[in-house]
């Protein structure tokens, strides 16, 4: 099979060649290229020493990646361009990265080290693939199976777990009764791993095509570093409109949501204060009151231990705050939350309630007509360009501080009260008609 290297990277290959060392392409550019997926990183790894693969490119810009562990970035024709040494791995002291390595002649004592067989291939445009681990069988059949002994693989690296279940989601595989035995017997020493990773890792799982099914086999080992989702499991609601326990709700809600991470990560948390706020009434009838603002809590806690951005837990934490909000088919009702959510995050919660509907009851999806409804009303009134916020009001501060109104707080005051007048359509977002209105109505603003 030919793989189609771009021309940079040929040229990486044969400026190693010509000084009479071995290099190939490896890794997941490989995996990736077999699968028919676009390759956004080029790898090589050559029999040529950190030192040699420098002299080899003395005349381009190289910087010392790692060099203590064999990889040196070529910048070539304006691209980056990894080149690691052959090497062996010594002792992984902090379970992340090797106290040092070895280097070696061997190009497959190379491709031993590596996590899984679907990674361990290298390729060359004589030679073609390198397969000594049987990871182009592995690719055809869908399995995830780690190099040699998978204790060890995990043992050495524990964030190999979580790419394991990463690789599972992402490319609709399933992981081999060894791999899969082993990743769940080694999962406490996903506590040793930088939250910064956890989260990276978390993240591209959930926005993976068979995220649903890796989330229901292998939940303890999320539970590790988000203990938080156990009580969900199981946790049966008692009430008509769901029809599963909460993680399976939790779960089908994922799926159910554009797989982008923000979004993906709301519906993981969004009921995740459930099991903290159930009781049930005489009938039996199971209810979560305040369970809104339960989940808000603990999912701020989740989103701090794991590092997010301001950004990033600012949204999110309002997501799940407002999952459940109830659309209302009123122009006035839909200005009034695009004025107190602004327009991305109103339609991310309309998103967002109609996959909570999709993971409820599947005899109670009439439900979601009423937020297409809102969904197609809202960007009806967006298409229209109306006033929601003070930016967009046709009169601002100056115009009144012009007609006599002293600077201060009634300034804002009296904004706020022509801008309620335009969204509840009152009057028109009009410079004339606003100032009218004004004079119009000011006993009401005094008595405010």
């Amino acid at each position: 099979m030919n793989i189609i290297i771009p021309d940079y990277v040929l040229a990486v290959l044969e400026q190693l060649e010509q000084h009479g060392h071995e290099a190939y392409i490896v890794g997941g550019c490989i995996r990736d290229t077999l699968l028919e997926k676009e390759v956004h990183d080029w790898d090589v790894t050559t029999s040529a020493r950190p030192d040699q693969v420098q002299n080899v490119f003395k005349n381009e810009v190289t910087i010392e990646t790692g060099i203590q562990h064999g990889t040196v970035t070529v910048i070539k024709e304006g691209h980056s361009v990894e080149i690691t040494t052959y090497r062996i791995d010594g002792t992984y002291f902090d379970g992340r990265r090797p106290e040092h390595v070895t280097f070696t002649s061997s190009l497959t004592e190379d491709l031993a080290r590596r996590d899984f067989t679907i990674n361990a291939m290298a390729y060359h445009p004589l030679k073609g693939v390198i397969d000594p681990f049987k990871g182009k069988h592995d690719l055809e059949q869908k399995i995830i199976r780690c190099v040699g002994n998978a204790h060890s693989r995990f043992a050495e690296d524990a964030l190999r777990i979580l790419r394991a279940l990463r690789f599972a989601a992402t490319l609709n595989f399933h992981m081999n009764a060894e791999t899969a035995n082993a990743l769940l017997e080694e999962k406490e020493k996903l506590r040793n791993i930088a939250a910064e990773r956890v989260r990276e890792e978390l993240l591209r799982l959930l926005c993976g095509e068979n995220c649903a099914e890796v989330l229901r086999i292998y939940y303890t080992v999320l539970a590790v570093r988000i203990p938080e989702l156990l009580p969900m499991v199981g946790f049966q609601q008692h009430t008509p409109y769901h029809a599963y326990d909460v993680w399976e709700h939790t779960v089908r809600t994922i799926e159910a949501i554009k797989p982008e991470p923000v979004l993906r990560l709301t519906m993981l948390l969004h009921d995740i204060g459930k099991p903290n706020t159930f009781t049930q009434d005489d009938q039996g009838i199971g209810h979560f009151y305040g369970h809104g603002s339960v989940s808000t809590e603990i999912a701020k806690q989740i989103l701090e231990r794991l590092k997010f951005d301001c950004s990033t837990k600012e949204t999110i934490i309002t997501l799940v705050k407002y999952h459940d909000i109830r659309c209302e088919l009123s122009p006035i009702w839909i200005k009034k939350q695009l004025r107190k959510f602004g327009t991305d995050l109103f339609l991310q919660l309309l998103e967002i309630h109609k996959a909570d509907i999709a993971g409820q009851n599947p005899n109670l999806l009439y439900r979601l007509e009423n937020i297409t409804k809102c969904e197609a009303m809202t960007k009806e009134i967006l298409s229209e360009k109306p006033c929601f916020s003070l930016k967009n009001l046709a009169v601002n501060g100056s115009d009144l501080i012009s007609l006599g109104f002293p600077q201060g707080k009634i300034i804002g005051t009296i904004l706020q009260f022509l801008l309620d007048a335009v969204i509840e359509e009152t009057c028109k977002n009009e410079k004339n008609e606003l100032l009218e209105y004004l004079q119009q109505n000011k006993h009401l603003i005094n008595k405010s």
